[in-house]
């Protein structure tokens, strides 16, 4: 029987593997999301003004839940737009 090494492969065996999704907020360690700070909330906005969800983040409930919050806050002092046309 042949090795896994002596086996050629005519592509990658690693494609098609998915790289593990994981909560930054709880990697870091941060505790509080500021509402004031437009810049890194971006990073949980698409191009037309919506929130992303936590399937395409990575992120975990309890910090999703205080995106959302802090995106609606800085929305309503107009730090962030409701609706965009490409916003990145």
């Amino acid at each position: 029987m042949a090795s896994r090494e002596d086996i050629k492969f005519l592509s990658n065996p690693n494609i098609g593997k998915k790289k593990k999704k994981y909560c930054r907020f709880k990697k870091f360690g941060i505790k509080h999301i500021d509402y004031k700070d437009p810049d890194f909330l971006l990073q949980f906005i698409n191009g037309q003004g919506k929130i992303l969800p936590r399937r395409i983040t990575g992120n975990s409930l309890k910090y999703q839940k205080k995106i959302a919050v802090a995106i609606k806050r800085s929305r309503h002092l107009a730090m962030l737009p409701y609706v965009a046309d490409l916003l990145k």
